[in-house]
Formats: C-alpha cells, structure tokens, sequence
C-alpha cells in the first residue's frame, strides 16, 4: 500500500523546486479520480479531507477505510497522503487515530500562543502515529465548509517561531483566499512569501490554488511553495459537466439507461480527471512519485 505521511513528498518538493498538489476529496468519483490520475502520472499526491467532507462521509474512520481501500483495490503505487485538512484540535485527534497520515491543525484564528502550544501537542501526537502535521499562521479570506475567514497575512517572526516546532509544512496567509478570487482581489503578496521562506527555510503551503494565475503559481514554487491545495475548481468544472449532461437530455435515453447515477456523473468525472492533471504538470510534479 503506498499511503505515506508528508514528510518525504515534501522534503523532496522542497530540494526540488516543484510542488505537491492536494486535492480534496468529496466522494467516491473524486477520490477515484485524484488516485487514478496521480498513477497515471506518476505523481504524488495529498488527498484532503476537510472536516465537513469527512462528515458527509459518515465519520473519519469511513473516509479513510475508502481512501485505503481504493488504493488497494486500483492497485494505487505512487506515494499517496491522507490529509485532513483545516482540522480543529479534537478533529486531528480523531482523524490520526483512525489512519489520517496527515493532519492540519488550523489555529491561526486563535490567539498566537494558543496556536503555538495546540500545535505542539498536535505535532507530538502526530509523532507517535508517524504522521505529519501542517500549521498555519494567518487566516485566508472566503469560506470552506462553513469556515469563514476575514482574511489576515502571516507575521514572520510569529512563522519563525512556530516553525520551531518543527511542523512537516508551513501555511502562511499571503492574501490568498478560499473559493474563486474576486474581480478586486489585490493578489499575491510574493514579497512577503519570498521572506518568510528565507526566514524559516522549511516546505510551504499555498491554500486557495483556485484562480491564482499559472505564472504566480510557478513563482510562488520558486519561493518555496511545496504544496497547493486545490479544491473550488474542481467543483467548478465538476458541476459544469454535470450540468452540460443533463442540457444534453442525457438523463431521458431510457434506451441508453442515461439515469444511472454512474453515468450521470460520468461527466463531471471526466472533467475532473483532466483538471487534476493539468494541476500536477502545472506544478512540477509529473514523474516525481
């Protein structure tokens, strides 16, 4: 089986100058479709679980079983992470204790020293399970699963001290955003990521890859970004697929069976594929598994 931690994807993204991609996952077809494609590309891959994701699987422990499962049964090789993400304090527990190889712990809404010392009881627990553990400082604007954030840059010297702590992976707010990027979106602050890399000389985290151009991107892996989180545009094109296929009258064929959920969603399916593969030869990491 090759569910790994983060620990060596990123130690490897991060003296290569490329980046891993996380996909989130938010069923079957989705999760079918990151480990398909990874394989296919020979890539690795950090499949995200957010925590309203791992509800409407039924629990942590049933979004891991599918995860596990599927990388046996598709007979999955290439490195393959199962990351929760934005987890709370009692979630990263949870989610470590049922086979998460990954978990974030996103205090960056509290205040610092209760970031830093939930983080370090995150980051010993982590530990114990040979799984490895994202941290955030600084808070992105838009909402994911109900989790709403004004938006609020990194502090260096606060990213140097938590790095202290020696996390697997630093996310710091450099006015990136969850969700499609606004018309007056002021952009990536560039400056701000090129310091706190050479201030903390660890593996970065961009959230919010969604709408981000191909060139900050690339430059933004240049800097130190070894992990982009993918998650609104593929939701994007998923829903837009599966849309185009009911305009088409699809669904009516009876000849055809064209209700079949398998076949409904066959669309957005197809579309997806591509998307997470455009993401992996974006980022650098095609053939590094």
């Amino acid at each position: 089986m090759s569910l790994v931690s983060a620990h060596e994807p990123m130690r490897k993204a991060f003296e290569g100058k490329y980046a891993v991609a996380q996909i989130n996952t938010n069923n079957l077809e989705w999760t079918k479709a990151i480990l398909l494609t990874a394989q296919k590309c020979s890539a690795p891959v950090i499949v995200g679980v957010s925590e309203g994701a791992a509800k409407y699987f039924g629990g942590y422990r049933s979004a891991a079983a599918l995860v596990k499962a599927m990388i046996q049964d598709l007979g999955i090789s290439v490195p393959i992470v199962l990351h929760l993400d934005h987890g709370t304090f009692e979630g990263c527990k949870k989610a470590l204790e049922v086979g998460f190889t990954s978990v974030m712990f996103d205090g960056s809404h509290l205040p610092f020293i209760e970031n830093y010392t939930k983080s370090a009881e995150i980051i010993e627990l982590a530990n114990k399970y040979g799984a490895s553990v994202e941290v955030e400082i600084g808070t992105l604007a838009g909402e994911e699963d109900g989790v709403i954030g004004e938006g609020e840059k990194a502090d260096v010297g606060e990213c140097v001290e938590i790095s202290r702590l020696n996390p697997t992976m630093l996310a710091a707010g450099i006015g990136n955003m969850h969700g499609p990027y606004p018309p007056n979106w002021k952009g990536l602050n560039l400056d701000l990521l090129e310091e706190i890399s050479k201030a903390t000389q660890r593996p970065l985290v961009l959230h919010g890859g969604t709408g981000i151009s191909d060139e900050n991107i690339k430059r933004s892996i240049s800097l130190g970004v070894t992990k982009i989180n993918v998650n609104s545009e593929l939701q994007l094109r998923f829903a837009a697929e599966t849309r185009r296929y009911i305009e088409e009258k699809k669904d009516l064929d009876m000849n055809a069976k064209g209700f079949d959920p398998r076949k409904l969603l066959s669309y957005g399916y197809n579309g997806i594929l591509e998307v997470i593969e455009e993401k992996f030869r974006l980022f650098g990491a095609v053939g590094k598994a």
